[in-house]
């Protein structure tokens, strides 16, 4: 059993997964809502570097391009500030580009495109732009500092963007349906290490979830973990362990990184009194860092203990395995901070 297979025991969860039978791995689940989405409007159409004959760096785009042809699966240059800006370009046309980034961190090499130009767009003259930018980040894999980075805080921190960061495959269809649909930029934060190593149900049918809403995947009354990502198993995982301990254990998903869920964050924080963010990225001006002021602002006079935060240090991510791991977060680091945070 996976740990999103086991996501319901004791928890309440915001959207329960229609029961069809079918479960897929966090990559085909991507593959899945681009498909479907391909399939039901005409205008949707994908753009990036190898997706087509090759099938992307990761498969996620393999045989898209023999269902749908060269003028809606399209290899582009090694250009990301190009195809970024040609996307927003046939937004104004009526089309729904999805942008595939290939790691997430080469995004920084289209930064102007998506900051000073499709996230002020609708601000300036109300033109919208309805384009989706799939960016694979995060460690686990031995890539090295130039393929592993979390850097969704850029996008957090930039007005007129959404952000989501999907945990489970049922997740990855359904907020990659929702960001397509979307009048206005998105940028999809999908987990590269969670492609092949998490498998789930997901549903068949137009099954969206909402963007700006978390999930509450574990119930319990001591201590708050709020994580987003990879992070969200590991922290799955910390509490079945604490439960095992004798400890009672809540898990916030955050799903969306902008806009937050600031009732859901707010209630988990007055529900147990303690809270523990955990988040990949590094842990200057991380996400993290937003969701403590939250509460701090807005829950203080429920805290028994200090917000308290687990993240990446302020390093790149090194190549080395040893050091990689060391450098990423994991269930024994979040384990001793909640262990820390529970005898406060």
């Amino acid at each position: 059993m996976t740990w999103d297979e086991g996501l319901h025991r004791g928890a309440q969860v915001v959207a329960d997964i229609p029961a069809t039978g079918r479960e897929l791995t966090y990559l085909e689940a991507i593959r899945d809502a681009l498909r479907f989405e391909l399939r039901r409007d005409p205008n949707v159409l994908l753009m990036g570097e190898d997706i087509g004959i090759y099938g992307g760096a990761f498969k996620v785009t393999q045989g898209l391009i023999e269902e749908f042809g060269e003028a809606r699966v399209i290899d582009t240059p090694m250009a990301e500030l190009a195809m970024i800006y040609a996307a927003i370009g046939m937004s104004f046309q009526g089309f729904r580009p999805v942008v595939e980034m290939q790691f997430a961190d080469f995004i920084s090499t289209g930064f102007d495109a998506i900051v000073q130009f499709a996230a002020t767009n609708h601000y300036r003259w109300g033109q919208p732009v309805p384009i989706t930018i799939r960016a694979p980040g995060a460690g686990g894999l031995r890539a090295g500092p130039f393929h592993s980075q979390s850097n969704e805080a850029w996008f957090v921190h930039t007005p007129g963007l959404k952000v989501v960061a999907p945990a489970t495959p049922a997740d990855a269809r359904g907020l990659l349906l929702s960001a397509i649909r979307d009048p206005n930029p998105v940028i999809y934060y999908e987990t590269k290490y969670l492609y092949r190593s998490l498998k789930g149900p997901v549903p068949e049918d137009d099954v969206t979830v909402p963007i700006g809403e978390a999930a509450l995947r574990r119930a319990g009354e001591e201590l708050s973990i709020i994580a987003y990502g990879a992070m969200v198993g590991e922290a799955l995982a910390v509490a079945n362990q604490l439960d095992a301990e004798g400890h009672s254990v809540e898990v916030l998903d955050l799903r969306t990184l902008k806009p937050l869920d600031e009732a859901a964050i707010l209630a988990t924080a007055r529900r147990t009194g303690k809270v523990l963010i955990v988040h990949e990225a590094n842990r200057t001006c991380g996400v993290g860092a937003e969701v403590a002021a939250l509460i701090a602002a807005g829950a203080f006079e429920h805290l028994d203990g200090p917000i308290t935060r687990v993240a990446g240090p302020d390093t790149p991510v090194p190549y080395s395995p040893p050091l990689e791991d060391a450098h990423r977060p994991a269930a024994p680091a979040i384990l001793e901070a909640a262990r820390d945070l529970l005898a406060y």
